[in-house]
């Protein structure tokens, strides 16, 4: 029986997908895994039975992820279950940065019980009617599960999409659409596009990644859509620049105090993942990837250990060690079990980072004794026997 807590809110659709093995728990240090969605567990004392955390959404950065792989915790985070919500935020987005649709709402809130209405409109529309996006060029920087989405979308527009992402997977590139125009330097999107959208997750190297210097490279008119991380975005640079009318907008979807109020600034509160739709998504496969973790050992979406899978186990023990991604860690672990006359009929090892996995499936069981000896190895943060 696994115990599992919510630091958050989580769908219900999504915890109806816990099995009979899984049973709530309201007390975060009892329980075996956790979700969470925005709580920030960065100072949280992480207890010794916990095994798993799984985000139910993609931004993991509430999370300390090292401190949980040195003590064999895995995280989880669902990409893609909320990339639909926010790619249609993207295209809100745009259409509010070029047809002032808000301004002309808040104008007209402002006429209530003004009789000839209808004809004052005819006079101030123009102040709010804008331009088209189709024809228009946008810049797509990541290309993951969201930015993929915000280019086919923004291709069916009409519009003319460049997209650029140095480390696109295949299987993300077999989805993109064969008119999104691939670059190779960001810069030629800065140069180029009158939208640039970020799609990117926040790490040091991406922190600030539009800064002032990429702002001057980029039209007058240009439109900065950040959906993803404030961080991502020099948003002093941004207010700098639509001060002295370098930039025409900056949509983004994390209100701070640098650009609330802010001239050329349209700040959302926060909305991009937050539909029900997008929450119900996150929801199912947070629980759907803690329950195969806790019930087989297998990783899926992971972002501090490596995937790994080895289906249903069918022999007598499975066994899970987490370790640093250094050399002969298999000889070594291979030669306890041999000490103990147990044969590993098959195993796996994947390593991400300085970290790294093993997972061995025995014909016999595996008793607390090799468990402890394995742990003991030099290296070793965690030992788990799944069966």
């Amino acid at each position: 029986m696994f115990k599992y807590h919510c630091l958050n809110n989580i769908a219900q659709i999504g915890l109806d997908n816990f099995d009979s093995d899984f049973i709530p728990c309201n007390d975060f240090t009892q329980a075996d895994c956790v979700l969470v969605r925005s709580a920030s567990m960065l100072d949280t004392v992480m207890p010794d039975g916990l095994l798993a955390i799984a985000r139910a959404g993609a931004g993991v950065n509430n999370i300390p992820l090292e401190k949980c792989a040195q003590k064999g915790i895995v995280v989880f985070n669902t990409p893609g279950a909320n990339a639909n919500g926010v790619k249609e935020l993207a295209i809100a987005a745009m259409l509010l940065a070029s047809r002032d649709v808000v301004g002309g709402i808040n104008w007209v809130n402002t006429q209530k019980g003004v009789e000839d209405v209808a004809k004052l409109t005819e006079k101030q529309k123009k102040a709010y009617a804008g331009t088209e996006i189709q024809g228009k060029k946008l810049g797509v920087i990541g290309l993951g599960a969201i930015g993929i989405q915000v280019a086919n979308t923004a291709v069916n527009l009409g519009m003319e999409v460049y997209g650029y992402d140095p480390y696109i997977s295949i299987d993300a590139a077999w989805k993109l659409s064969r008119s999104v125009k691939h670059v190779k330097n960001v810069e030629e999107i800065y140069a180029n596009c009158d939208f640039i959208t970020v799609h990117v997750p926040l790490l040091e190297s991406t922190k600030k990644m539009i800064d002032a210097s990429a702002i001057k490279l980029m039209k007058n008119s240009a439109v900065i859509i950040n959906l993803a991380r404030d961080l991502l975005v020099d948003e002093s640079a941004v207010v700098e620049a639509l001060r002295v009318g370098k930039l025409k907008k900056y949509v983004c979807d994390f209100p701070n105090p640098t650009t609330i109020g802010q001239e050329g600034c349209i700040i959302i509160p926060h909305l991009g993942a937050s539909t029900e739709e997008s929450e119900d998504n996150c929801a199912v496969m947070a629980v759907q990837e803690l329950m195969d973790y806790m019930k087989n050992g297998n990783i899926r979406n992971s972002v501090n250990f490596p995937g790994i899978n080895m289906g249903i186990c069918e022999k007598a023990s499975r066994v899970l060690v987490f370790h640093k991604n250094v050399a002969n860690m298999i000889t070594k672990f291979s030669a306890v079990f041999g000490e103990a006359g147990i044969n590993i009929s098959e195993m796996n090892n994947k390593s991400r980072g300085d970290n790294a996995i093993s997972v061995f499936d025995t014909d016999s069981a595996v008793s607390g004794e090799i468990l402890k000896r394995i742990g003991e190895i030099d290296g070793v943060f965690r030992v788990r026997i799944v069966k």
